[in-house]
């Protein structure tokens, strides 16, 4: 693979310490406060963005230590191509979250339902456009068919913990 370097933002501050009963997607972690601090640097790059109710987060999953091209995600209890499901065991290890923004006070942002660990790098952060972001008639493969069985499984469990330090 090419190799590209990526210099963080700031950092997701959470109260999810360790993975154990760690949400596993933003509604798992519903109504859950968390911040980040954003590197003074960048702080001018806020502007504006108090006008959004929701931001997109995109972060490294920096616990991770390995990947799978298949794995048994955390909806189903069959395998799947690693890019048909949202594990976090990837070749490259990027999370992706669109979080409720309660407000901004300098260079934090304090944010809702966050789905990560305490101290996970930010790389970027782009606002949600509720016009551009949702779709309608949208498919969602084999989570269409498991839903209504496992909706209810958004923490994490053994299959996210053998997978980062």
């Amino acid at each position: 693979m090419t190799k590209i370097k990526f210099e963080t933002i700031g950092l997701i501050k959470t109260s999810y310490k360790t993975l154990e009963n760690m949400p596993i997607q933003p509604m798992g972690a519903k109504g859950v406060k968390a911040s980040i601090v954003l590197k003074p640097e960048f702080v001018d790059g806020l502007m504006d963005l108090e006008e959004f109710s929701h931001v997109t987060l995109i972060y490294h999953l920096h616990k991770v230590t390995d990947y799978k091209l298949k794995v048994t995600p955390f909806m189903d209890t069959e395998e799947h191509g690693v890019f048909a499901t949202r594990s976090p065991r990837r070749p490259n290890a990027i999370g992706l979250s669109t979080v409720k923004l309660i407000g901004i006070e300098g260079k934090v942002l304090h944010i809702e339902d966050a789905d990560v660990l305490d101290g996970t790098p930010l790389l970027d952060i782009k606002p949600f456009f509720g016009r551009f972001d949702n779709r309608e008639k949208v498919k969602s493969g084999w989570l269409d068919r498991n839903w209504d069985e496992n909706h209810k499984t958004l923490k994490s469990d053994e299959r996210f913990k053998t997978s980062i330090e």
